[in-house]
């Protein structure tokens, strides 16, 4: 049977629990058509590059497949009916991945990196906010003698 990987994308404001309940869902159909579902990654809530149908974040599902296209057909079709699924993509592989995924082995590194560092990912030592960070502005230089300037007024009496 050919294989395949499947990412679909759910909406932010559905929770973990309601993800995993439509992962199962999925895999059922896969499973009743003659199909069977790897593995299963949980890639969590990530941000999007662009709005999808009002939402700027969403669920990362990652499902390796080894199915008939008929099975994988009728998947689909159920995931367009769907409202929790915003975006979803099937690619047909020669073979499949048996280690964790690149965006899976992503976010080991950065937490072991993070727990060397003994602080968490998005704190950058400015209370927060990740604005700036410990980046160097350099050198601005002489601003030179404002006196010159005419007085600015912004309504009113000058």
């Amino acid at each position: 049977m050919p294989l395949y990987e499947h990412v679909f994308l759910a909406r932010q404001d559905v929770t973990a629990q309601q993800v995993e309940t439509m992962v199962e869902t999925y895999k059922g159909v896969i499973e009743a058509n003659g199909g069977k579902v790897e593995k299963i990654e949980m890639w969590g809530v990530k941000s999007l590059a662009y709005r999808i149908k009002k939402n700027r974040k969403a669920h990362f599902t990652l499902l390796n497949v080894d199915a008939p296209p008929a099975a994988l057909a009728e998947m689909e079709r159920q995931m367009q009916i769907s409202e929790d699924v915003l975006r979803f993509m099937t690619v047909r592989v020669e073979e499949l991945e048996s280690e964790p995924s690149a965006m899976m082995q992503k976010r080991d590194r950065d937490d072991r990196k993070d727990r060397e560092r003994g602080r968490r990912r998005d704190d950058d030592g400015f209370g927060g906010g990740g604005f700036g960070g410990d980046r160097d502005r350099g050198d601005r230089g002489d601003r030179g003698d404002r006196g010159d300037r005419p007085e600015r007024s912004f309504g009113g009496e000058a």
